[in-house]
């Protein structure tokens, strides 16, 4: 049952980790609209979280779910982002 819940876990946060990040930082960044983005985000989530497949708990798919997880996200936030854009905004009097 653990090991079932951890990848799920590291995938939930990666996830919404990523996509926070994305809406409040990377607001401004053509870049993150770019269709490759997720794909770079989320190889590079996966290699960064590599090292802990040394832990004796963590495994592989620990390290994959993270990086689909921050893809994902990363998408979802970049998404978000352009339909964001098309709502007219006023200043309150």
């Amino acid at each position: 049952m653990l090991q079932l819940l951890i990848p799920l876990a590291a995938g939930a946060i990666g996830f919404i980790m990523a996509r926070n990040f994305v809406r409040r930082r990377l607001r401004f960044v053509d870049a993150i609209h770019s269709p490759f983005a997720p794909f770079v985000a989320g190889a590079a989530a996966a290699l960064i979280a590599s090292p802990t497949v040394l832990l004796p708990v963590m495994t592989v798919t620990t390290a994959v779910a993270f990086g689909v997880g921050t893809g994902l996200g990363t998408a979802r936030g970049a998404r978000a982002i352009r339909e964001l854009d098309h709502i007219p905004r006023r200043l309150a009097p």
